[in-house]
């Protein structure tokens, strides 16, 4: 079935929603949003959102100054799925971005993510530093706005041999002590796989 409003032609487009501060987490987003774009019909829209600040702080500008914009309501209308990713904060997701999810109430009432396929990836500085905790503690909003999740199977061969990141929760990164944002050859490959199944759904489901 196709999105309300739209035609058999038009492109399907996925969401790809990410904060990210030391740019790990937005490599991995373009990594996932190529994968988007490997499958026939559907493109990847990537959006950000604003950081938070105290009271005593100046506001962030209305657009940021590079890099993706920052995301509208209409941007979850208008997707066919969404990926949601953040660095890692204590094994959870980063307040700017659960800041932005606590704020969707409206949308969770009108059913705006209901039956559309999501994804979920992270980044941290260690291995073991709360990957696998906060891409489940992302699942659980995206649960109760009714998406159907989707991670990484184990047919994808590099998921069993990975020494970085990767994970069947959805696609990571270890960024290191330095904080390198370059992914590795076999984290790059579990983004992309992650993004073409998440396209490769989404496309199912509007047939």
């Amino acid at each position: 079935m196709a999105l309300p409003g739209s035609d058999e032609d038009a492109t399907l487009e996925i969401l790809v929603l990410y904060y990210s501060r030391g740019g790990s987490v937005a490599k991995l987003a373009r990594q996932i949003a190529r994968g988007i774009g490997e499958v026939e019909g559907v493109s990847a829209r990537l959006r950000t959102v604003p950081p938070v600040a105290a009271v005593t702080q100046a506001a962030a500008p209305p657009v940021p100054e590079e890099g993706a914009p920052y995301v509208e309501p209409r941007d979850l209308v208008e997707c066919a799925g969404l990926a949601l990713g953040s660095p890692t904060r204590f094994g959870n997701m980063a307040a700017p971005l659960k800041y932005w999810m606590d704020g969707l109430g409206s949308e969770w009432a009108s059913g705006t993510l209901v039956g559309k396929p999501a994804a979920v990836f992270t980044s941290t500085s260690t291995q073991h530093g709360g990957q696998e905790s906060t891409l489940l503690s992302m699942m659980l909003p995206l649960l109760h706005h009714g998406c159907l999740i989707t991670g990484i199977p184990f047919t994808e061969p590099v998921l069993s041999t990975t020494r970085g990141g990767g994970t069947p929760y959805g696609a990571s990164h270890v960024a290191g002590v330095e904080d390198d944002p370059r992914t590795t050859d076999d984290e790059a490959v579990l983004a992309r796989a992650l993004g073409r199944r998440l396209a490769q759904i989404a496309a199912r489901l509007n047939q």
